[in-house]
């Protein structure tokens, strides 16, 4: 539901799920940061607030290719927008909010909007688990 009570809830499902696929702490906060500022956006800008309307979003193990990691899809039932015109404020532009798409864009590796067939958006976002990114067990010889 696009209800703002609901975001907390998102983010904690989206932190354990990030660190139960090997992700440090400092990026899974990081991921779940752009997956809550991802909602927020469908909330304020594609329901215009409206709190009863659906939102998915779906989470599984990115296993295609070289790099494992972690991909999010969101989706949402509101009015459809070019794709191509969804960037963040300029950054030169100091003033609160608008932070949204520029956050998501830099925490991950890949971010796809696109139009659902009939009604709505869908956000693909991709974040790869890198050394950076995983918790790494030290071993010694001895």
């Amino acid at each position: 539901m696009s209800d703002p009570i609901y975001l907390a809830g998102a983010r904690e499902m989206v932190l354990g799920i990030s660190r139960r696929l090997g992700f440090k702490e400092a990026p899974a906060t990081q991921i779940a940061l752009a997956v809550d500022e991802a909602l927020a956006n469908v909330i304020n800008h594609g329901y215009d607030r409206q709190n009863d309307k659906p939102i998915w979003i779906r989470i599984w193990p990115k296993t295609d290719g070289h790099t494992p990691g972690l991909r999010l899809m969101i989706e949402d039932e509101a009015r459809q927008i070019d794709p191509d015109s969804i960037c963040g404020r300029d950054l030169d532009d100091v003033k609160p909010g608008g932070l949204g798409v520029h956050i998501i864009r830099e925490v991950m590796d890949t971010v796809t909007y696109e139009r659902r067939d009939k009604v709505g958006m869908r956000l693909t976002l991709i974040k790869k688990l890198d050394s950076e990114c995983t918790h790494q067990t030290e071993t010694s010889n001895g």
